[in-house]
């Protein structure tokens, strides 16, 4: 009966040893209560505790946690509803206000995000949650910080998960894009053809400036060449009446030969007039062309005379000029040159 209540004693004794025994593994911590009231906490590794006086009343982890928020209806300033989830990460830093500060803090936390983004969204107009959102985030995580640091929480970031509108909103903002859209694909296309106008209008505005160019030069080009052309015929005549008055100094007959070119010359000029296409009359007077080949031979000096004045006595035959003026002086020459110029011009 004795070994009995041994082996009884020696069991409880056992069990009591053995809940004085506590393992806390990494990035775990305990509370301990002593007769009801907080005692101390254990970190972790190998930790010793008093049997039936001390009792373990939390048990949490230090680590980051990850809670998700649930989607929760909101309206913004501009009266639209939309609803908005959210992911908030936070971790554990004084597990005694945690436990003694606030009552179930997993809850307290999801309700203080609602809270929060409830206000922050009625600040704002629908346009301004999507496009603001990194701002919303920041907001929403400094707020948070400072509500959960009496808890011992650190809330080390947030993020807006989703905002959705409701349906009538959504077709709404589909109609708005569609009509955003095609208000784009028209000015793109205005200010496309406008750039080709300013183009087109440039190419030709160039292409003119070109040919003016073009044509400026050329004129200067045409002018230097009729310029030089005439250099060129002013030289000629020049070394023409170079070699004519050599000549004419050299041999007296070169005189008698002049005489007669310039009388045929003439003579081919009335016939050159009278060929032309357009209408004329020509009256010639044979008396008028003795008259201006007597000119034209007093001009240039009459052969028959010497330098004295006398008539040069190797002169014996009378001149080709001589047989053109007797030629010219018949009446019935000039009489037929006229005929025969009226002739040409019916």
């Amino acid at each position: 009966m004795e070994g009995f209540f041994l082996l009884i004693a020696l069991a409880l004794g056992g069990s009591t040893l053995a809940s004085s025994v506590k393992i806390v593994n990494e990035k775990n911590e305990y509370l301990v209560e002593r007769l009801g009231s907080y005692n101390k906490r254990l970190e972790p590794g190998l930790r010793f505790v008093v049997p039936v006086f001390d009792k373990v009343v939390y048990r949490e982890t230090t680590r980051e946690k990850v809670l998700d928020v649930p989607p929760q209806s909101c309206i913004t300033k501009d009266n639209v509803s939309i609803n908005v989830d959210a992911v908030v990460y936070w971790r554990l830093m004084d597990l005694y206000k945690a436990y003694y500060k606030v009552e179930n803090l997993r809850d307290a936390i999801v309700n203080l995000v609602l809270t929060q983004i409830r206000s922050e969204m009625g600040k704002l107009e629908l346009d301004q949650t999507f496009t603001a959102r990194s701002e919303i985030n920041e907001i929403l995580l400094r707020e948070l910080d400072l509500a959960t640091d009496p808890w011992g929480v650190k809330v080390t970031r947030v993020e807006l998960r989703d905002i959705v509108p409701s349906r009538a909103v959504q077709d709404s903002m589909e109609l708005q894009m569609a009509a955003e859209r095609k208000k784009r694909a028209a000015i793109l296309t205005s200010e496309g053809e406008r750039d080709s106008a300013v183009n087109s209008a440039q190419g030709k505005a160039e292409a003119r400036v070109l040919e003016a160019e073009a044509a400026k030069k050329a004129a200067i080009l045409d002018a230097e060449a009729q310029a030089r052309q005439e250099v060129l015929k002013a030289e000629a005549t020049a070394r023409a009446m170079d070699i004519v008055t050599n000549k004419l100094q050299g041999d007296p007959k070169a005189r008698e030969a002049l005489q007669f070119l310039l009388a045929q010359n003439y003579l081919e000029m009335g016939k050159t007039i009278g060929s032309s296409d357009s209408s004329k009359v020509m009256f010639m007077d044979p008396r008028s062309m003795i008259s201006t080949l007597e000119g034209v031979r007093s001009a240039i000096g009459d052969p028959l005379e010497s330098q004295d004045g006398t008539h040069s006595p190797t002169s014996t035959a009378p001149s080709e000029l001589e047989k053109i003026d007797r030629h010219a002086a018949d009446p019935d020459f000039g009489e037929s040159l006229s005929v025969q110029r009226q002739r040409r011009n019916f």
